[in-house]
């Protein structure tokens, strides 16, 4: 006798506010969780770097070195290294545990909106208004870059790199898509200036935000358009898109204060997020848990699936055993 299947569980949403992080860094430019989603990463216009515990919201390092705003930060796989951009030009490496500047490298003739370390972090790839993109050996005496990418005919808004592709999105309305193994670059044209790109889990498939409001899933390999959302506002601002950690939703920030969260097959609008008043900035989710994280103006948020038990909350529990 076959017993029927158990019905898949409704993917659950970061829809509770866990905690808000007051980041006394002026405006919040960039927010990113580490590799395995312990640690936050903040960027502010007060030119530093911020390092938090995600689930204390407790400030662990300060990074200062840049000249001006920090626009983008990544932490390396061991957590050992970080990275970050700034207006001032400069990308800088730095040594987590010391909070020193490693390196600090330039060459970009403009701000620098945009860094990523790959798989290794053996190479930091940045992309800035100068229309480039610039690998950086992270272990190399030699302060110029390895390779310089200039296809863009505009500034380089938001690349992504995974495995041995790079994806890349523009002002000039163009996703490109680098495989550095073969040698070869694709080409798909949105018509709108790209504020955000990223891959999908699977590889398969990536996504694109652009400032007509609209955010597009594209098939990776043939560029056809699997999905498109709307709803939200971005028209003058660049704001983050991304998927959720299994692929189920596609989210976006938005001017009107609220995080969009469409489902990815459907492409109905399955939760607007009351983030705040302002423009929500930034938005990162965590690698394999449902958390979010959303910065707006000065403050960092933390979401989750579940309301977080409080101390108060287990004591309760502990005297009703009792």
């Amino acid at each position: 006798m076959s017993f029927p299947q158990p019905k898949p569980e409704v993917p659950q949403l970061p829809q509770n506010l866990l905690r808000t992080i007051d980041c006394q860094q002026g405006a919040v430019r960039a927010v990113r969780f580490n590799a395995d989603g312990n640690y936050l990463l903040s960027c502010g216009s007060d030119k530093s770097l911020k390092l938090w515990s995600v689930s204390r919201g407790t400030l662990l390092k300060t990074y200062s070195g840049h000249g001006y705003e920090v626009l983008d930060a990544d932490g390396s796989y061991d957590n050992s290294q970080l990275c970050s951009c700034s207006s001032d030009k400069t990308v800088i490496l730095w040594d987590v545990a010391t909070g020193q500047v490693t390196r600090k490298l330039r060459g970009h003739a403009g701000k620098v909106n945009c860094v990523q370390f790959n798989e290794e972090a053996t190479v930091i790839l940045s992309g800035s208004i100068d229309g480039t993109v610039r690998c950086w050996d992270t272990r190399s005496r030699k302060f110029d870059p390895i390779q310089i990418l200039d296809e863009a005919q505009d500034g380089v808004s938001s690349l992504k790199v995974s495995e041995h592709e790079l994806l890349t999105g523009s002002v000039d309305g163009r996703v490109r898509r680098y495989d550095l193994r073969m040698g070869q670059l694709h080409v798909d044209f949105i018509n709108s200036p790209i504020t955000c790109v990223c891959f999908s889990a699977d590889a398969q498939c990536t996504l694109t935000s652009s400032l007509d409001s609209t955010v597009r899933l594209l098939d990776k390999s043939t560029g056809e358009m699997l999905g498109e959302y709307t709803g939200h506002k971005m028209k003058g601002y660049k704001l983050d898109c991304c998927l959720s950690s299994k692929d189920t939703h596609v989210l976006s920030c938005s001017e009107d204060g609220h995080v969009y969260c469409w489902d990815l097959v459907e492409g109905s609008l399955t939760l607007k997020l009351p983030v705040g008043k302002a423009v929500v900035q930034s938005l990162s989710f965590h690698p394999s848990e449902t958390r979010l994280l959303t910065a707006m103006e000065g403050r960092v948020q933390v979401w989750g699936a579940e309301p977080e038990e409080t101390e108060e909350d287990v004591v309760v529990v502990q005297q009703e055993k009792v």
